[in-house]
């Protein structure tokens, strides 16, 4: 038994990506329906639904298309289903798994069980005890796939269910439906209600997969696999099952403590980037500045092996607390007229040609405002591309708004457009009978996109970055209409490499902020990894003087350990950030698909911000009222 083992109660298996620990589980589901299948048995599968399985289930769909392998033989049961919904409404998740699975490959729709959101609710208990008399004529379940909330849930089993719990109409608790309030317009269109497989049920299947991607994911994963067994973390009731298995990415695995503290769990090699760690989460959890920490700090702390090879705490709390003091600059794009061999940035060209990377119409402004400003203050040439149209945030109410004014605005002119007019009152009527079910039509879409598109510029021209150096991308990927997008695509690749190879930037920023609940910023991400890729593959020698930053800030923030270059930022700083902000009205009062932080964005960037600089003090540095984040990669 390894150290590890010591700490995770659960099984634990990380892999480098979500693709790749979706095609683990794929391939454990392939080989038990082969299995089976040769003994001439059904597969029962249990299956969830949410973000979480997409990946897996587009492996499922591979497997069938690809590799042959039929679903003819297997049988379904889904966890849950909100309450009440349409079965053909877009959250629904009868229709979630016709779209990502059920239409796909060869099962017989007649195997496919899901709790249905359509069910006379003074019927729901017969319902449900039908759906568990379902499961054990099937035979049972021989294996469960499973996600996990944000506070532990496992199908809608929330904190405070009971382990004896089976399937049953439950309330939502209001944190879910924030989380899930990303695949609704707004937090009061999420069901208060939803069906859901109980833990008695889910804790019967003969073997059990969970999975969790994402840094969003990391603390309550930590608290499951490591803590105790309590139902207010209802997936730490997984640890009394004799086959379960947690299947994670690197992120949602970062709180575990063989990569937290991995001093504790055997040996470490000592590098720079663990020494910082292991030093500044003491120093943390201690309340002591670097420089104060003591060796019995560091004995007490379980960091005596780090004694022993580098010496006593004063020369190492002087390592550490260089680090940190040469991460912090003014100068983004680097000082000029200055030799600094340990500043974050090269001094060298100055000024420099800057491309921010914004995934959405305001991510430039909110994550990195500061910074932003000051790169256009400093005398860089600054260019920002918006990398989508960020048409799907705008609500229905805001495009009445702007309507009504264009309307208006005619009227008072004196335009005579019949065309205008023809569009303002097809998109009027097309509104007024909008059911939850309904895709925007291309003109709405086209309304919603201008509207962000003006916010944007408005900002830019806030900072004072001219019209030439703004770059509207509308990224293919991002045009369904819908909340679910399209992979990466060829022509959104070819739209990067473009412009980068227009612009032949020397300093690049990009969002790194993963947690971002519908994937967009994930994807802007992999299209400008994957255009650098082929640059450098193709000899753009301009590459070799550019250097790319990833900046986080909408959805969580660097941890303190990580950040290499922190912009400070004074009062007046983040006010001016602040009204920066305020500019994208359409985002404002309602955040529509803001994922489980009920904040606006503005209150999010400054408390993020104003907690790095907090950090910063209790370390031992100047105490800033803000700070920006960034770390750097080395492509």
């Amino acid at each position: 038994m390894s150290m590890v083992d010591s700490f995770e109660k659960i099984p634990v298996k990380i892999f480098g990506s979500l693709e790749e620990g979706s095609r683990f589980i794929g391939k454990e589901i392939a080989h038990l329906i082969r299995e089976k299948e040769a003994r001439g048995e059904k597969t029962v599968l249990g299956l969830a639904t949410g973000s979480s399985p997409k990946s897996l289930y587009a492996e499922l769909v591979r497997l069938h298309r690809e590799e042959r392998l039929s679903f003819r033989n297997v049988i379904t049961f889904n966890l849950d289903e909100y309450y009440p919904i349409d079965n053909d409404a877009l959250q629904s998740y009868n229709r979630f798994m016709k779209e990502q699975l059920f239409d796909k490959v060869d099962i017989d729709p007649a195997n496919c069980h899901i709790p249905n959101g359509q069910w006379e609710k003074e019927k729901i208990k017969q319902h449900c005890i039908a759906y568990e008399e379902m499961i054990e004529k099937a035979g049972g379940i021989d294996l469960q796939i499973l996600g996990i909330g944000n506070n532990g849930h496992i199908g809608f089993n929330e904190p405070g269910s009971s382990i004896y719990s089976r399937t049953r109409l439950v309330p939502l608790d209001n944190s879910t439906r924030i989380a899930n309030s990303h695949d609704f317009q707004n937090i009061s269109q999420v069901p208060r209600l939803a069906i859901t497989m109980g833990i008695s049920t889910i804790l019967k299947a003969r073997r059990i997969v969970l999975m969790a991607w994402g840094q969003i994911k990391a603390p309550v994963l930590q608290k499951a696999v490591e803590g105790n067994v309590t139902e207010q973390i209802p997936a730490s009731l997984l640890q009394q099952h004799n086959d379960c298995t947690f299947v994670t990415d690197e992120m949602a695995a970062s709180e575990l403590t063989r990569f937290k503290s991995p001093w504790l769990t055997g040996e470490t090699a000592w590098t720079p980037a663990v020494i910082r760690k292991a030093v500044v989460n003491m120093a943390l959890k201690l309340g002591k500045p670097i420089l104060s920490l003591t060796n019995n700090d560091y004995n007490d702390s379980g960091l005596s092996d780090l004694l022993v090879e580098k010496g006593d705490a004063y020369e190492i709390n002087l390592q550490v607390f260089y680090l940190l003091r040469d991460s912090i600059t003014g100068w983004p794009g680097g000082k000029p007229n200055a030799h600094l061999p340990t500043h974050p940035e090269r001094s060298e060209p100055f000024p420099k040609r800057v491309m921010i990377f914004s995934p959405h119409p305001d991510d430039d402004i909110i994550s990195m405002g500061g910074t932003f400003m000051r790169l256009h203050d400093q005398g860089h040439d600054v260019h920002v591309a918006y990398q989508t149209s960020g048409n799907i945030a705008v609500t229905d109410e805001f495009v009445t708004r702007f309507l009504d004014f264009a309307v208006g605005f005619e009227v008072l002119s004196g335009i005579d457009s019949k065309k205008s007019s023809q569009i303002l009152e097809q998109a009027t009527s097309y509104l007024k009978t909008k059911k939850p079910s309904d895709i925007d039509t291309v003109e709405i879409r086209s309304i919603k996109g201008l509207i962000r598109r003006c916010e944007a510029k408005a900002t830019c021209r806030y900072v004072g970055i001219p019209d030439e150096n703004i770059h509207f991308m509308n990224l293919p990927f991002y045009e369904t209409g819908t909340i679910e997008k399209k992979p990466m695509g060829e022509e959104d690749v070819q739209l990067t490499v473009d412009l980068l190879r227009k612009i032949k930037p020397q300093q690049i920023y990009c969002a790194g902020d993963l947690a971002d609940p519908h994937g967009t910023h994930k994807v802007c991400l992999d299209v400008v990894f994957e255009s650098l890729r082929r640059l450098k593959a193709a000899g753009d020698t301009w590459l070799n003087d550019c250097w790319l930053w990833l900046y986080k800030g909408a959805w969580q923030e660097w941890d303190i350990s990580e950040i290499e270059m922190a912009i400070p930022m004074s009062p007046d700083q983040v006010r001016k950030k602040r009204f920066g902000i305020f500019i994208h009205q359409s985002q404002k009062d309602m955040v529509p698909f803001q994922g489980s932080d009920s904040r606006e964005f503005w209150q999010r960037a400054e408390d993020r911000n104003a907690n790095t600089a907090n950090l910063y003090a209790q370390l031992g540095f100047t105490k800033y009222a803000a700070m920006e984040a960034f770390v750097r990669w080395h492509y």
